[in-house]
């Protein structure tokens, strides 16, 4: 039966949530219901048995029983008829809302276990129906690293006193120094170069990687990007000037999808590009080692860890199989400072993080 507007509570919660139905206080009704439901609790609802809980309860703090008094007082009369079909209809709205809130909780917890689950998983399994929501993940979660590493920070030299500032701090106290001050220094953005096999094998773990790193351009000083199977090629430029869904096909049909021959790509980049490295560069490289029984060309990687700060390799097989077949990763992990497994966006997400917090 639907209810007019007119009026509101005039005598509290309790007594006037009868006059109120009465009067058919849409407005009254609707705040009264609302102020309840925060009373009791009802944002926390988190299962269905639960709805006829939670009626009861907002129904209750809403004035439910000097509702039923009322009703009762007023017995089989065409007003207590009348007012037991507005407490019917009251009681429906209560439930609606309820159920409203159940589906918002769940329809919140379906999505962070669908993330959670998303984050977990290994990059080269994601279901192509996923892809997009798991680039709105790598997006959100390179801005998350952004905007706590992207600014200017300081690190304490506990030990080590800042003699100056201590005595201009402690001047009060006749340069006793009470109050010590210790030295700080300035943690660096670092500056990265990328070097990923795009191959067959890891192409859509690179994918990813790609669209990381791409995201993260505000944190990092310098970021340089290569893709490579065969030839080596400089990709910063394409993920520059298009949108990642569209740098990415231009990246693959350059330089993906083939055989992997990690010495040639490595002597490539020494010879193209060693030069720019210096001791503030983290060389990150992203493949599973294996050169197809190629010359892997490790006295390369080695000069280039030499020139650089750090070498970081993140390989999406589980170490259980390097060095198996035609893998050279045990050769080539004696000469990077990091060499793990990294298969799905959690693990990516911790090392760069560890990566960004430490300066690289």
């Amino acid at each position: 039966e639907g209810l007019q507007s007119e009026g509101g509570f005039g005598e509290g919660m309790g007594g006037g949530l009868a006059a109120a139905l009465r009067d058919g206080d849409r407005a009254g009704l609707a705040a009264a219901m609302e102020e309840a439901a925060a009373e009791a609790g009802l944002s926390e609802i988190a299962v269905f048995t639960q709805v006829n809980l939670y009626t009861r309860r907002v129904l209750e703090r809403m004035g439910l029983d000097a509702l039923e008094r009322e009703v009762a007082r007023l017995g089989d009369t065409a007003q207590g008829d009348a007012l037991r079909r507005r407490r019917d209809w009251l009681r429906g709205q209560v439930r609606s809302f309820a159920q409203q809130n159940l589906r918002l909780f769940a329809e919140g917890e379906a999505e962070r276990h669908r993330e959670r689950r998303l984050a977990a998983t290994r990059l080269s399994a994601i279901n192509p129906r996923d892809k997009e929501r798991m680039r709105v993940l790598v997006r959100a979660m390179a801005r998350r690293l952004a905007a706590q590493y992207g600014r200017k920070r300081w690190r304490s030299r506990r030990g080590q006193l800042d003699a100056r500032r201590t005595l201009r701090r402690n001047m009060g106290w006749g340069g006793v120094p009470f109050l010590p001050v210790w030295k700080r220094r300035r943690v660096e953005k670092p500056r990265l170069v990328v070097l990923c096999d795009v191959s067959g094998s890891v192409a859509a773990v690179a994918e990813f990687l790609l669209l990381f790193l791409h995201s993260l351009n505000e944190a990092l000083s310098g970021l340089r990007s290569f893709a490579f199977s065969g030839d080596l090629v400089e990709v910063g430029p394409i993920l520059e000037r298009q949108p990642i869904e569209r740098a990415v096909p231009e990246i693959m049909d350059l330089a993906g999808f083939g055989s992997s021959n990690y010495g040639r790509s490595l002597a490539a980049f020494e010879a193209g590009f060693a030069r720019t490295l210096d001791r503030r560069t983290t060389v990150i490289v992203l493949g599973d080692g294996r050169g197809n029984r190629t010359d892997p060309r490790v006295d390369v990687l080695a000069r280039i860890a030499e020139r650089s700060k750090q070498v970081i390799w993140l390989n999406p097989e589980v170490r259980t199989v390097w060095g198996t077949g035609d893998s050279d990763m045990l050769r080539y992990a004696p000469h990077c400072r990091v060499a793990a497994t990294c298969a799905t966006l959690g693990q990516l997400e911790r090392v760069v993080a560890g990566l960004l917090r430490d300066g690289a």
